[in-house]
């Protein structure tokens, strides 16, 4: 039986030799690593494993790494082993699997076993040691062969942290900066509809009154008076739409259905495209915030529509899918071109729209085959 002094010297030699493996294989004074595994040894070479490329290596900005397809971890540079605030000899030799959640297992599953021949790319939480979870992209390639015909994968990690902070940030950024938009397009409706609006009335009156004062001996005059009349109520008309597009008052008072099935019909009897409303009934209002966001991403598909689809068919259903709210809108037009930067623009902006209320927009379009909106918003908890 072997006493306590002795186990911690066998011990204290074991540490030795560990270390000065990882050394070995940091500076490249090695070219093969055997790893224990179920079915015996196994032998992995390091090819390519020169000292100038490790110090490369070493000194990257990401993480690095060489697993084989069973996920065995045989390097990995000191940028990833603080990624995931473990220590580097905790690292080698244990399996990827470890620094990844359960569902990220699975999908990364598939990816590694076709990386062996082309290669991917994958977005993952990593687990920290301290219960932290890191944002970082992975891409996957595959290595030459080793022993017994195994491959081997090299794994590039990149933090996304900072990455994912800007974005919000930027998100929040974008979300201001449509706020400010609603707040200005609600005064300028508001100046339309009270002033500008009023002010053309009154000429249309006075217009009226000219036109009624004149006799039918005056017959070029009153003629000029009626089509200047015709015009005044057609001007009048048009700056009343421009309001309700700027800011549509049914959207407030009456809610979103009610307001689709305005902007629908004006839209169709303007330019002639039929336009088929299907509205599934919610038990209570959506919050304003998304329902002006569906609101103006049908706005801006009727847009497109109407500026590039060349469509005559346009079909717009809402209804509840689970603890979603889905919006699709369909055409029968030509579907996008290459021509058709601002209709893509628009899908960009009315997109992260969407993505501020946590919805996602998927577009599906197919040249001389129309164009598909597909919009999912989670609904908020009661």
């Amino acid at each position: 039986m072997k006493g306590p002094s002795r186990e911690l010297s066998e011990l204290r030699a074991r540490l030795a030799d560990a270390e000065e493996t990882l050394r070995a294989i940091r500076t490249g004074e090695v070219d093969a690593v055997v790893v224990a595994g179920k079915n015996g040894p196994q032998v992995f070479t390091l090819q390519g494993a020169e000292r100038a490329y490790r110090v490369l290596v070493e000194s990257m900005n990401e993480g690095a790494l060489t697993v084989t397809t069973g996920k065995t971890i045989l390097y990995a540079n000191e940028c990833f082993a603080r990624m995931v605030k473990f220590p580097l000899e905790q690292v080698i030799g244990s399996s990827f699997r470890r620094f990844l959640s359960a569902e990220d297992r699975a999908t990364i599953r598939p990816l590694l076993k076709r990386a062996g021949r082309s290669g991917s790319k994958i977005q993952v939480l990593l687990n920290a040691r301290d219960g932290s979870q890191v944002p970082a992209q992975i891409s996957i390639r595959p290595l030459a062969r080793n022993g017994r015909d195994r491959a081997t994968l090299a794994l590039v990690v990149s933090d996304m942290t900072e990455a994912r902070r800007s974005e919000g940030m930027l998100r929040a950024l974008s979300n201001r900066l449509v706020q400010a938009q609603e707040a200005e397009r609600g005064r300028v409706a508001r100046e339309l509809h009270d002033h500008i609006t009023q002010l053309l009335c009154a000429v249309l009156f006075r217009c009226q009154a000219l036109a009624d004062k004149l006799s039918a001996s005056d017959g070029p005059s009153r003629e000029e008076a009626v089509r200047l009349r015709a015009m005044v109520g057609e001007t009048a008309e048009e700056v009343e739409r421009i309001s309700r597009g700027l800011r549509p008052s049914v959207l407030d008072e009456l809610g979103l259905a009610a307001a689709l099935r305005a902007t629908s019909a004006e839209f169709a009897d303007r330019t002639k495209v039929s336009v088929k409303l299907t509205c599934a009934r919610l038990t209570t209002r959506l919050p304003g915030d998304i329902e002006r966001t569906l609101y103006r991403i049908v706005q801006e598909a009727l847009k497109n529509v109407e500026q590039h689809a060349r469509a005559h068919h346009v079909t717009v259903s809402m209804r509840k899918n689970g603890a979603f709210v889905q919006l699709v809108i369909k055409d029968d037009g030509i579907g996008f071109g290459r021509g058709q930067k601002g209709s893509r623009l628009g899908l960009l902006s009315v997109r992260e729209r969407a993505a501020y209320v946590g919805g996602t927009l998927e577009v599906q379009s197919t040249r001389r085959a129309g164009t598909e909106i597909d919009v999912r918003i989670p609904l908020p908890p009661r």
